[in-house]
């Protein structure tokens, strides 16, 4: 494995570019170092149920659970806020992860206005699928796009929450590991956000 090296590549999000419009937003392919790929595919929980899982829910270890720390630390939380330009300074964090797809996910959307900044990371072995591929829209169409991003591991998609930040996938079914992080307005979103992914959670166990 890596021993002390950072997963996450700080230097190549630093100079990807945002671009402005429909909204604030970019991609990058590579946003991990590419030695720590194979850990990352072995160690991603498994989840084989839709929906998004709080990270106090299921069991986050080795190399996964390093990246999560790099998530929140400081370094990351900086600087995501030089790109954006956004004061995150004691904005709380949300981690979320999910790994599977069914066809009524991917919808087209926006974020809800608790959310600053929503970040995906996706740890998926290749991509091949045409589906499943997130598009920032032009629009609440999800054939207007402006850009679409592969699921493959290392992809990072990041975009600033506002009125017009519609994004979504063509409908697919099957296996689509991510992880989904979110700067809050404020910390009273914090047991708002968890509770209502908990309770998701809940009611899929009962009725699976």
């Amino acid at each position: 494995m890596m021993n002390n090296k950072s997963i996450i590549d700080y230097t190549a999000i630093e100079n990807a570019s945002v671009v402005s419009e429909p909204f604030p937003f970019f991609g990058l392919e590579d946003a991990f170092d590419s030695d720590a790929h194979a850990a990352l595919l072995a160690d991603f929980p498994k989840i084989d149920s839709g929906g998004s899982f709080p990270l106090e829910n299921i069991v986050i270890t080795g190399a996964v659970a390093r990246l999560v720390e790099e998530i929140k630390s400081d370094q990351f939380r900086d600087l995501m806020a030089k790109k954006f330009d956004v004061d995150l300074n004691d904005k709380p964090l949300v981690i979320t992860a999910r790994g599977f797809s069914r066809e009524k996910d991917g919808r087209n959307h926006t974020d809800s206005k608790t959310k600053l900044i929503t970040i995906l990371l996706y740890v998926n072995d290749g991509w091949e699928s045409p589906n499943g591929r997130l598009r920032m829209l032009n629009s609440d169409n999800i054939d207007d796009y402006a850009q679409e991003f592969s699921s493959s591991i290392g992809q990072l998609i990041a975009f600033k929450v506002t009125d017009n930040c519609w994004h979504g996938y063509q409908s697919y079914e099957g296996k689509r590991q991510s992880l989904q992080i979110n700067y809050l307005v404020e910390e009273k979103y914090t047991n708002h956000h968890v509770y209502r992914h908990k309770i998701s959670a809940f009611f899929k166990k009962l009725f699976k």
